[in-house]
Order: structure tokens, then C-alpha cells, then sequence
């Protein structure tokens, strides 16, 4: 009885372990990457739109032409070499870690020029980047998600002529700041944002000149920075790399109106970065 105890364990045992395996092979199946069949042609110009930074492009062939599109990070455009262009692939990596595969082949007049891709035909596997470089995508996705969290910080505020800039929270995560941001109209004109600024400043400095401040530039901003309206209030979420102060400096931003007087500024001390949220 115990002989066939053991041995009805190990076949358990072995059912399980084979389970496991054959999950395995599904999920890794279930991964592959089916490239996307693109027609391209040497007379007209194939632009693919995609949702974020463009990383990476691999051409399978020379014959196929590549370029970004001019002063922009997203956009990239392919065209055919010749019309004797073989089928050969492409693939893009972008800032979110996704991969986008094509299988090119040539046609003299492509029914479609332009694609706007988004997260629906992206690829897994994702993309993993350097030590230390941040996925644009997830400091989107997190910058949004924060411009929903409760007030913690209720002393960092600046009003004026019923307009408010205050600071509700700061909070830090794989070596970036978060800083959420409240913009409150009291009154019954309209607030339009002409410049949203960062930047270190001496504490003592009655003037601010050029050569005074540090400039600060944002990776990312969630929310609506460009307006106000009347009687309303909206939260922004500000994405900058991390970052300490000295004491005798102050972390100032800074709220001006466009064609008006409605300027505000907050003063943010070191202590109020090491304090940050980890979130």
C-alpha cells in the first residue's frame, strides 16, 4: 500500500512538473512576434506615426530608406530604394519599451501612405533600457496617475488677485520628482498661461538675472498648463530629474500670465525634496 502510495506521489508530481512546462510553451508562444506587412514604394514617401519616442530602427535591407521625419521624434519615414526591393523587414523601438515589427514588401502604388500605430499593434517583448534611463512611458503614465492623488502638503501656496499656484505633494520614484501642482481661478477672467517655469535660485537675491538661476527642465507634464478658466481649479503634475538644493537656495516655480499681471511664484526648500513621498 505505502509502494503504491509512492508511486501514485511521483506521478502527481511528474503531471504537475509537465503542467508547468507546457504553460511555459504556451505563454512563450502566446509572446511571439508577428510582424506587420507594410508596403512601401521608390516614388512616394510611407509615414509611420508611433505613440512615442523612437529609440531604435534596424533596416533587414539597404535598399530600404529610413529617416525621422525633421524636428520631430516619432515619426519615421520609409521609402524604397529601387523597384527591384526584395521583402525585407523592419523593426522600431520606442521610449516605452515596445517593439514594433514590419515585414516590407514592395508595391508600386501602396493604397496607404500614412500609420498612425498605437499600443494595439505593439509587439512584446518590451524593450528593457540601460541602468538608470527611464521609460518615457512610464513616467507619463505615473505623472497622470498623480495629478488624482489627495492634497499632503498644505503651507506651499501662492495667491494673487484670486489666482492660486500651490504645491499639494512631492514624490519620487527610479530617481525622477514629482511635483503636483494646483492651478485655482477665483475669478471671473479667464487665466491663460504664458510660461510655467523651474528653476535654483539664490535665497537672498532680490533681483533674479539670468546668470542667477539654474534652469530646470521638465521630462514630462501632466495636465492642462495652459489655461484656467474662470472659477475652476485643475491639478498638473510636473516629472523632473532628481535633484537637492543647497541651503542658501530655493527651488522656485514660477506661474506668468499671458498679457496680464497675474503672476505667482512658490519657493520650494531642500528640505521639502529629501521629504519627497517614494512612491
Amino acid at each position: 500500500m505505502r509502494k503504491c502510495g509512492r508511486v501514485m506521489m511521483w506521478v502527481i508530481m511528474l503531471f504537475l512538473a509537465y503542467t508547468a512546462k507546457a504553460q511555459n510553451l504556451f505563454t512563450e508562444v502566446k509572446a511571439k512576434v508577428i510582424p506587420l506587412n507594410l508596403e512601401i514604394t521608390r516614388h512616394k514617401t510611407t509615414n509611420l506615426i508611433f505613440p512615442y519616442v523612437i529609440k531604435s530602427v534596424d533596416r533587414g535591407s539597404a535598399e530600404v530608406l529610413v529617416q525621422k521625419a525633421q524636428g520631430v521624434e516619432n515619426i519615421l519615414q520609409v521609402k524604397a530604394a529601387s523597384d527591384s526591393l526584395k521583402e525585407t523587414n523592419l523593426t522600431v523601438v520606442c521610449a516605452d519599451g515596445t517593439l514594433y515589427s514590419f515585414i516590407l514588401h514592395y508595391f508600386e502604388n501602396p493604397a496607404q501612405l500614412n500609420f498612425s500605430l498605437g499600443k494595439v499593434v505593439a509587439q512584446s517583448p518590451w524593450a528593457l533600457f540601460a541602468d538608470g534611463e527611464n521609460n518615457e512611458a512610464k513616467v507619463n503614465d505615473l505623472a497622470t496617475q498623480l495629478t488624482h492623488k489627495r492634497k499632503l502638503i498644505r503651507h506651499l501656496k501662492n495667491t494673487s488677485n484670486e489666482i492660486s499656484l500651490s504645491c499639494l505633494g512631492i514624490y519620487i520614484k527610479d530617481d525622477v520628482i514629482y511635483c503636483q501642482l494646483e492651478l485655482k481661478n477665483g475669478s471671473n477672467i479667464n487665466y491663460t498661461v504664458d510660461q510655467l517655469r523651474f528653476y535654483v535660485q539664490d535665497l537672498n537675491k532680490a533681483k533674479r538675472t539670468a546668470s542667477q538661476q539654474l534652469r530646470i527642465t521638465p521630462l514630462y507634464l501632466a495636465g492642462n498648463a495652459t489655461a484656467v478658466g474662470s472659477r475652476s481649479a485643475q491639478n498638473v503634475v510636473v516629472a523632473i530629474p532628481k535633484f537637492t538644493i543647497p541651503d542658501q537656495k530655493v527651488f522656485i516655480i514660477e506661474m506668468m500670465e499671458e498679457n496680464g499681471g497675474r503672476n505667482l511664484l512658490i519657493r520650494l526648500r531642500n528640505r521639502h525634496l529629501i521629504h519627497a513621498n517614494q512612491i
